[in-house]
């Protein structure tokens, strides 16, 4: 499946980096999950990639907005990606099916560990995990690092427009420091790829053992 680039309607530090989400999805991916959705702009853009989408948001705000434009291989559901499954729940996740997960600016608006085990138990064997990420500064080297965003993210929201929606979107600061996000992503995520970027982000990328 090729990976075509949309033209984006906004722009803000989480459409920055949905690029590397996209290029990171596996040749042949059956189905993608994008946890915390939003308005669906980056599902829609996995359906390039992935023979199925399914994007899930707890904010019915959003998921009203996800529907608006619906792809034919992407599906929007209102429901909380932590809820385990249930029989009784056309809603509901199933665990373990999803050859692509991705999630962005999503992990930090509960418990850490409880996020990231919920993420592995959704991603099927075999599968890859591609969270982005955001921390709060500690050490010097963190607010050094921090700084050196600042005139770029100016000038891409300059180059953009300045339209940074979608309005409504919940946003919440991180309970973690970039060095206990790093500790925990190596501890949960044995053999993840961890960086941190420019603009306030990090990515952590994982390939699930097949057993």
């Amino acid at each position: 499946m090729s990976g075509v680039r949309m033209a984006d309607p906004y722009w803000n530090h989480n459409v920055h980096y949905h690029p590397v989400v996209v290029d990171a999805v596996p040749d042949g991916c059956r189905a993608a999950l994008d946890v915390g959705c939003g308005d669906g702009l980056l599902a829609r853009k996995l359906a390039s990639r992935a023979g199925s989408v399914t994007g899930v948001d707890r904010s019915p705000q959003m998921i009203r907005l996800a529907r608006a434009d619906v792809p034919e291989n992407v599906t929007f559901v209102e429901a909380d990606y932590l809820d385990g499954p249930s029989p009784d729940s056309p809603d509901s996740l199933d665990e373990g099916t999803y050859d692509f997960v991705s999630a962005v600016a999503v992990v930090h608006h509960t418990e850490f560990e409880d996020a990231v085990g919920r993420l592995v138990r959704l991603t099927a064997p075999g599968g890859r995990l591609v969270i982005v990420g955001l921390a709060y500064n500690k050490t010097l080297p963190d607010w050094v690092i921090s700084g050196c965003g600042l005139p770029v993210s100016r000038f891409l929201a300059r180059r953009h427009g300045g339209k940074l929606g979608p309005v409504g979107m919940p946003i919440e600061d991180s309970a973690m420091c970039w060095g206990e996000v790093r500790e925990a992503v190596r501890r949960l995520l044995p053999g993840a790829r961890f960086r941190r970027r420019l603009l306030w982000r990090y990515v952590a990328v994982w390939d699930k053992p097949v057993a």
